[in-house]
């Protein structure tokens, strides 16, 4: 593994406070679903296959602070960084725990330990932004957690349900058992059968807004490799600058070769990287693993098999890298180190409004997958593809969940009033699967090795220059880099 490199902390623009949106959980700080509670009264033989597929489930207080100042950010980021421990601590409890854990064990074990760590965190939250300006209303309604219930691990034989928006194809038979991963991987947490579904059952789903006759019709490519080099580490500087093991699951890099942590945007400027045009942008994803039985390298350590991350690593067989136009605009230049993070890594206990990755295969890729895992048939590769925001605020590199800063074109391909067209980055990764092969992308623990949950990230790091030119062969309608 990589060695990490200790720098200072660096320190992201930061925005003028609003209220939080509190979120409803109930009177009770603790409750649990009508599943969860019938399970608890069965015998421990019976409650085997639903405790194994619980989670907890917690208010993602990252996405509701939309604006955080800039002074109170390094607080703010170590408390949230802190807050997703908490979450990780206590699933791994509930897990290790087992069929044996009735109601009252949940809650009093698990539950109201997590809440009360938690009140504590938002409380720190809310006192730090109160320093610096308006302390936000409705924190103390995000610290209370739930128990959720997930696809039992003993799926039916078979097992291909179709993703919302995708149904089986006309005719075609369900794939034989062979072609179906085992009911469960190495790792307790997942995946499990219902995660899978053979590609050939998923009807073309892909639209394209129509281009327009000011559109910006090139593309520009950065070659930057498949992770040669081996550069793997947990952290997350975008969400959790300055804390190892702060995305608890191993991303693969390309491209910056400096990032971790404790990056700093002077660092990653001065920083080598693996892109043949000079490009220092920084590019990285979960980690995809085949649940072979190997033991990798990082099988007793955090990030990796300590919190459920376990088989071989699969060094993607190609990654690209390219930036395309708008299909109704010209495009502008992005702002050095502007950062993107698309998809969601807690969309299974967050839900869906922000899952943004893209699960195929080579030779069915008009067909795109969020809430499953492709089996694709032999000679056909996996496909994961991050299609990125593509509309920018004009003022801001980041913004204080990541997410408000940028926004996805409409249907249209048009952006939303106040924010300009730029480069629609485009990260798609393919990988060598063997067909019925059991696989998996890294995740936070309690996130249990869903596919929604994939994600990608970004900071640009184009030199003013090389990112001119990528602007230039973008709206010229020439392919470039």
């Amino acid at each position: 593994m990589r060695n990490k490199k200790r720098h200072k902390r660096s320190r992201v623009i930061g925005l003028t406070v609003v209220g939080v949106t509190a979120l409803a959980v109930g009177g009770g700080a603790l409750l649990m679903t009508d599943n969860d509670a019938s399970a608890a009264r069965r015998s421990a033989g019976q409650q085997a296959p639903a405790r194994a597929a619980m989670t907890v489930k917690c208010p993602d207080a990252a996405t509701r602070l939309s604006s955080v100042p800039q002074q109170a950010r390094p607080t703010v980021d170590k408390e949230l960084a802190s807050m997703d421990s908490q979450v990780a601590d206590a699933y791994r409890q509930l897990a290790t725990r087992g069929a044996s854990a009735d109601q009252d064990w949940v809650r009093s074990r698990v539950l109201e330990p997590l809440s009360a760590k938690r009140r504590g965190a938002l409380n720190r939250i809310g006192n730090e932004i109160g320093r610096v300006a308006s302390r936000p209303s409705g924190l103390d309604t995000l610290a209370s957690c739930t128990v959720q219930q997930a696809a039992p691990a003993a799926a039916p034989a078979g097992a291909t349900s179709a993703p919302a928006g995708a149904t089986p194809a006309a005719g075609t038979a369900a794939p034989a058992a062979s072609a179906t991963p085992a009911a469960g991987g190495q790792a307790q947490s997942g995946p499990v059968k219902v995660d899978f579904v053979d590609i050939r059952r998923v009807r073309p789903n892909v639209k394209n807004p129509r281009t327009r006759a000011n559109a910006s019709r090139g593309t520009f490519s950065s070659r930057c490799g498949r992770n040669e080099n081996k550069h793997f580490n947990s952290d997350n500087v975008i969400v959790a600058p300055g804390v190892s093991n702060g995305a608890h699951h191993m991303h693969d890099y390309v491209g910056n070769r400096d990032t971790d942590a404790f990056s700093t945007n002077d660092g990653l400027a001065a920083a080598g990287t693996t892109c043949t045009n000079g490009d220092r942008s920084t590019h990285y994803w979960p980690v995809l693993r085949q649940q072979d039985g190997t033991k990798e390298a990082d099988a007793d350590q955090p990030g990796g098999g300590t919190e459920g991350n376990v088989g071989r690593i699969l060094r993607p067989e190609t990654a690209s890298i390219s930036f395309r136009g708008s299909a109704v605009s010209k495009v502008v230049e992005m702002p050095r180190f502007l950062r993107i993070i698309t998809g969601d890594a807690k969309a299974f206990t967050n839900g869906t409004a922000n899952a943004n990755a893209s699960w195929s295969c080579t030779g069915f890729e008009n067909r795109q997958l969020k809430d499953k895992y492709p089996l694709c048939p032999k000679g056909s590769k996996v496909v994961r593809t991050f299609k990125f925001q593509s509309c920018w605020d004009g003022k801001n590199a980041d913004s204080a969940n990541h997410r408000t800063h940028v926004a996805f074109a409409d249907a249209k391909g048009a952006c939303a009033k106040g924010f300009k067209a730029i480069p629609q980055l485009v990260q798609r990764i393919t990988y060598k699967v063997a067909p019925g092969s059991l696989f998996a992308v890294d995740s936070f623990p309690e996130q249990l090795h869903k596919p929604v949950t994939d994600h990608g990230d970004f900071i640009n790091v184009m030199s003013n220059s090389l990112m001119k030119k990528a602007v230039k062969c973008i709206n010229t309608g020439r392919k470039c880099g």
